[in-house]
């Protein structure tokens, strides 16, 4: 594969789709193609889930430290797989209905904008792609946490 089409394969990957080059809020269109990848890939099968789960971190870490040298910037506002994968993480172990993902949507941009600790460390603190996944994994978590708080109460 050439070099070119190498990272254009990357920075597809990388950018959502090219989804992070939204002129506003691309991280929020990124976490709308993370929606889609989560209704692609959804199982009831939490084993299966976490296997997806643990291969795509390391592989968003991976994509992210190359797009970010294609891109020659740090944590660019344009790589959203950080974004996908952080999604993914919110909704493991949450119903497939229509008002977690929508709960699980507004929570994690929230937690990811707000960035509460640890993540706001990640975020500062930690480079290259595990620096651009970490927060975004943080946040997924916190998110997951808010929507099995709203399956405990049978929400």
């Amino acid at each position: 594969m050439s070099s070119n089409l190498g990272n254009r394969l990357i920075l597809f990957v990388a950018t959502g789709a090219y989804s992070g080059y939204f002129p506003v809020f691309p991280g929020t269109v990124g976490t709308l193609v993370g929606i889609g990848i989560y209704l692609l890939i959804y199982t009831s099968n939490p084993l299966f889930y976490i296997s997806i789960l643990f291969c795509l971190f390391f592989f968003a870490v991976f994509i992210s430290a190359k797009g970010e040298k294609i891109l020659l910037e740090n944590d660019s506002s344009h790589i959203v797989i950080d974004e996908i994968f952080g999604f993914l993480v919110a909704m493991a172990f949450v119903p497939n209905r229509f008002l977690y993902i929508v709960l699980g949507f507004f929570f994690f941009r929230l937690f990811d904008i707000i960035k509460i600790f640890p993540a706001s460390y990640f975020d500062k603190k930690v480079k290259n792609g595990y620096g651009v996944v970490l927060d975004d994994l943080v946040a997924g978590v916190y998110t997951n946490l808010v929507l099995q708080g709203f399956r405990f109460i049978r929400f």
